[in-house]
């Protein structure tokens, strides 16, 4: 480990410790170094260093202002500590534009300094228009759930986790880009923690493990991938990492060969590590966006997505004049006819007929937003009068509600 930095109540000192034990969970996953009986590591990237921030406190709560001030560190510290990925298995309801959103600045500011940030589609799911903050930044890698029905050994029952949340977001963006293993992971956390004590039966004592199911555990399986990939090729931008994830991801399919869930459900599909270290695709992510102009406030982005007069989402067509219309492509659309609870394989072999147009943004403009109208969760706009930067307690955003991912039930 290379450093600890603790942020929550304006704090600037080292991590002491996990009261709540999410944050362990979710380190030991992507990059602990624990191993089991066959002296086998039991996380995806145990070679990768650690810097651990902590802004929550101990039964999982937050508040803008310390997750900001947690980013603003990791930004400062990036060149000192060679800082290239961040996890952020965390959540709060969008509560307008994700460029006016003070938290959703400050992971653009990460993404524009070179760190890539993998973040968790949340737990609200099966329905559509369920992303959170900060997993609708456009730029980030947002990643939702699958489960292998307790079968590891048989893909074909692996499905997509009834929590996981669905896209696409209010600028309509396609989220998550991308699904991992997030049922019932077994990873380290202590028996005294706050989680080990409200649900002592997923709590195995003797070997310190915690059996938890979430998006957030899938962020962490991401976040893991994502440090293979960057070491074995140092040079990789933010960008091209998350190009090669969504190139040599595997879609779910049916018996018949068609697309078993929307892109709105699954992205581009499963995650395949191996694939992601060796792909060498370029220029298949985030096209058409420019973080700096974002930041800036000269440009904000719109994603392909819209909504018909039957409540169903769909990729629009952008392309010779037809813009708006509804694009067609096994895929392309989202209904509640999909089904989340039946298991399908998980097929390289699919590709996406249309190319990955889904994944590009264009320069908002009213004038091709939403067909239906949108309520935003609670009635509160952010004001670009408050800075991301601004971490006084005073501030607007410093009582704004932030919080670990809300437990589920392991499936």
């Amino acid at each position: 480990m290379l450093a600890t930095h603790d942020v929550t109540n304006g704090g600037d000192g080292p991590v002491t410790g996990d009261p709540y034990g999410h944050g362990t969970h979710i380190t030991s996953i992507a990059a602990g170094g624990a191993e089991n009986a066959a002296l086998q590591y039991l996380s995806i990237a145990p070679q990768a260093n650690l810097v651990i921030v902590r802004a929550f406190d101990g039964q999982g709560g937050g508040r803008y202002v310390d997750v900001i001030a947690g980013l603003n560190w990791i930004i400062t510290n990036q060149k000192k500590y060679n800082i290239r990925v961040v996890n952020l298995s965390f959540g709060s309801d969008a509560e307008s534009n994700y460029w006016d959103d003070p938290l959703d600045q400050a992971v653009m500011a990460a993404w524009k300094a070179g760190i890539v940030v993998v973040a968790a589609a949340g737990n609200s799911g099966p329905g559509p228009m369920t992303i959170g903050v900060p997993g609708n930044v456009p730029y980030v890698i947002t990643v939702g759930a699958l489960t292998d029905n307790y079968t590891p050994y048989d893909p074909t029952d692996d499905r997509l986790a009834s929590f996981s949340s669905t896209g696409p977001t209010y600028e309509g963006f396609v989220k998550p880009e991308i699904v991992a293993p997030g049922g019932h992971i077994a990873a380290s956390m202590s028996s005294s923690s706050y989680l080990a004590n409200i649900d002592p039966n997923s709590m195995s004592v003797g070997q310190q493990m915690f059996t938890m199911s979430g998006t957030s555990q899938a962020t962490a399986v991401t976040t893991g991938v994502v440090a293979l990939m960057l070491q074995a090729n140092p040079t990789l931008t933010p960008d091209n990492v998350k190009c090669r994830l969504l190139a040599s991801a595997a879609a779910a399919i049916t018996p018949t060969g068609t697309l078993a869930y929307s892109v709105f459900q699954q992205g581009a599909g499963l995650i395949n590590a191996v694939a992601a270290v060796n792909s060498t695709a370029s220029g298949c992510a985030n096209q058409g966006l420019n973080v700096a102009a974002d930041l800036a406030g000269t440009e904000h982005f719109g994603g392909p997505a819209n909504q018909d007069a039957n409540g169903n989402y769909y990729i629009m067509n952008m392309a010779g004049g037809s813009w708006g219309t509804s694009r067609s492509g096994d895929g392309l659309q989202w209904s509640s006819g999909y089904a989340w609870n039946q298991g399908y394989n998980w097929s390289s072999g699919s590709a996406w007929t249309q190319g990955y147009a889904w994944s590009r943004g264009y320069a908002w403009s009213r004038g091709y937003a939403w067909s239906r109208g949108y309520a935003w969760s609670r009635g509160y706009a952010w004001s670009r009068s408050v800075p991301w930067w601004q971490n006084s307690q005073g501030s607007a955003s410093a009582g704004a509600p932030t919080s670990i991912l809300p437990w589920v039930p392991n499936e």
